[in-house]
């Protein structure tokens, strides 16, 4: 295959977790609120998901493919990514609320502060097509597809539906209709099939930093969840029994008990 439909092949994989952000919003075709309760739950999900794809996808092609040391700072890197631009983008915390209201100086500020939050994703989804069209993968639509990859473009994208629900409720609570909902809902993941394009092109033309790749999508990924998964679920969970923390570590072991099978196949 040429460049060209690599490049178009991976891009196609990032657009379609970027979708599933949108199948989120679904709910609210059917109900007019989703419960605090399942709100935790969904959370806890994504971040037993998001852990899952990170150890038992990243870091463990990471460790096949080169040193601990490698994978270690490529983490730290991730990380300080990810907290360098929390610092320089101040109004980190977006409201979607915003997002309707925004005139074009201010979604580009929202895109700038999205990219923050969904490019790493994007980049785990690029790393793990290194391998593509080589031995060893599936066959799907004329490529030869790491198993690897497939893998985390199901994790990536079942983790984007409860974000995906996470971005409506308050677009839901100013009257936003259900098609917009679902735009915006798109919207905050666009920056997945660009990173997932970006890392590709890097890991595949400097196949020495592969592992490298591999740790700093891991490490950005598990910060997110550490530093806004879990303090978003637990400040939703503030006035269930128990703080929300059963429903939050039920999400938990959900995520992980889906991930982990398809992580061995």
């Amino acid at each position: 295959m040429s460049v060209a439909q690599n490049l178009t092949f991976v891009f196609v994989a990032g657009l379609i977790t970027a979708l599933a952000t949108g199948v989120g919003v679904l709910p609210f075709f059917l109900f007019d609120e989703i419960s605090d309760r399942l709100n935790v739950v969904l959370w806890g999900l994504a971040s037993g998901i998001m852990t899952s794809a990170s150890l038992f996808g990243l870091v463990e092609e990471g460790l096949a493919e080169g040193t601990p040391a490698e994978i270690v700072a490529g983490m730290g890197v991730g990380v300080l990514l990810v907290v360098v631009a929390h610092e320089i983008l101040v109004d980190a915390d977006v409201d979607p609320r915003e997002y309707e209201e925004a005139d074009f100086k201010k979604l580009l500020l929202i895109l700038g502060i999205l990219t923050v939050h969904s490019f790493p994703e994007g980049v785990a989804v690029g790393v793990s097509f290194a391998d593509l069209g080589l031995e060893g993968g599936l066959e799907l639509a004329g490529f030869t597809v790491p198993v690897l990859a497939v893998f985390m473009t199901v994790a990536i994208s079942i983790h984007n539906v409860p974000e995906g629900t996470a971005i409506s409720i308050p677009l839901r609570s100013m009257g936003v209709s259900e098609p917009r909902m679902v735009w915006w809902a798109v919207f905050s993941s666009l920056p997945q099939p660009i990173g997932a394009v970006v890392a590709f092109a890097f890991v595949r033309y400097a196949r020495e930093a592969l592992p490298f790749g591999f740790g700093f999508a891991a490490g950005a990924m598990i910060y997110l969840v550490l530093t806004e998964f879990v303090p978003e679920a637990l400040d939703l969970g503030a006035d269930l029994p128990s703080g929300g923390k059963p429903e939050l570590v039920g999400g938990i072991a959900v995520g992980v008990a889906v991930m982990v099978p398809l992580a061995v196949v």
